[in-house]
């Protein structure tokens, strides 16, 4: 981690032990505080990927800022999508399968929007995209992965960093990205904000 960042700690607005894994393992110090709010709306599901995705991180970001006021608070918010149509979270089993039965032999995009919010009014808001192809799943294989248990509360029903990675031929762009967190594009935006504080205020 950069020598700017070395004193700097802030609050992870996730729940997600990825998320913080990938911060603990690049030296960063932080808190996790997960962010109450609720899933979107109708208006919200008709964005883009990217666009959602960079909405729901700003959302959960400003829900614990609102809580802290004093701190810097960092969130994140991951979408698979195929054509266009955005997979989230499996609602069941059933889900889970139709979502691995969509994804298997295709090529998907995987966006991560990251919002970073300051205490005085700062602002910082990007995303990052990168593709994934996947080789063609048995049936077998499908019903072996659902039985593990891995697809619970993973955005397109799979997890990069665990098993499914047998499944995964290419990725194109950040591996950590997929994971659910771009940490190159973290690292650029913290750098950001402490060398332009004032560029990114929000009056």
């Amino acid at each position: 981690m950069a020598g700017t960042l070395s004193s700097f700690s802030f609050l992870l607005a996730s729940s997600s032990p990825r998320r913080s894994q990938l911060l603990a393992e690049a030296g960063y110090r932080f808190k996790v505080v997960d962010p109450p709010i609720h899933e979107p709306d109708e208006t919200m599901s008709r964005l883009p990927p990217t666009q959602q995705a960079e909405a729901l991180a700003y959302f959960k970001a400003r829900a614990v800022a609102e809580g802290h006021p004093d701190v810097w608070v960092l969130a994140a918010d991951t979408i698979v999508s195929l054509n266009d149509q955005i997979l989230g979270k499996p609602a069941d089993q059933a889900d889970a399968q139709r979502m691995l039965e969509a994804l298997s032999g295709s090529r998907h995009a995987v966006s991560t929007g990251v919002a970073l919010l300051g205490p005085q009014g700062q602002r910082l808001i990007a995303s990052e995209t990168s593709y994934v192809t996947m080789r063609k799943m048995s049936e077998e294989e499908i019903h072996s992965y659902l039985d593990s248990g891995e697809w619970l509360g993973k955005a397109g029903a799979y997890a990069i960093q665990e098993s499914a990675d047998r499944f995964i031929k290419k990725v194109e762009g950040s591996f950590t990205n997929v994971v659910g967190l771009p940490m190159e594009l973290v690292a650029q935006m913290f750098e950001e904000m402490l060398k332009h504080p004032e560029a990114h205020k929000v009056t």
